[in-house]
């Protein structure tokens, strides 16, 4: 069993990952309607990944004999009024994740709660991963997303990126 405030936690983590999710549907409808399918691409896996998390957190919730409270979800509600204001509030947003993940972990090595420790590492890499990629987009953009070629280029990329699930073993 779990302590219970490593329970609390994890219960708002899968909450905060499925709220990610939406907040990546929301940017692909806006990518999607500003005729950037490339985008909207990129965002629609985002949502699938993120969708993903929320699902471990609540499997590893069960796995150890906890009951998942879910939560409502809130509606996305970041204002984006141009192009380079969807890839911002991502970066923005992983480092928010990024944040509750480590504290999460902080509070498992303080309860010496090292199964939760060993579950949160993956989390920690993968943190890593989407900040670096968030921040990869912004650069590229910033770039190339003044020219309409260019700009076509990087829409024609990210519109070829593929989904993969994770192989996270719980």
């Amino acid at each position: 069993m779990l302590n219970e405030k490593i329970v609390t936690l994890l219960n708002a983590q899968v909450n905060k990952e499925f709220y990610s999710a939406y907040l990546y549907l929301d940017f692909a409808n806006y990518y999607e309607d500003k005729g950037l399918s490339g985008f909207a691409n990129w965002y629609h896996i985002q949502a699938k990944e993120e969708s993903d998390h929320g699902y471990l957190f609540y499997q590893y919730l069960h796995n150890n004999g906890h009951k998942v409270q879910l939560e409502a979800i809130a509606k996305p509600d970041v204002p984006l009024d141009g192009l380079m204001d969807g890839l911002k509030a991502a970066m923005a947003h992983e480092i928010y994740v990024t944040n509750s993940i480590n504290e999460i972990y902080a509070v498992a090595q303080e309860l010496h709660d090292y199964r939760t420790v060993q579950f949160l590492d993956w989390f920690i890499k993968e943190q890593g991963e989407e900040e670096t990629n968030a921040n990869n987009l912004i650069t590229r953009m910033e770039l190339f997303g003044g020219d309409a070629k260019s700009l076509y280029m990087l829409d024609s990329e990210l519109g070829a990126r593929v989904y993969s699930a994770p192989s996270l073993v719980l």
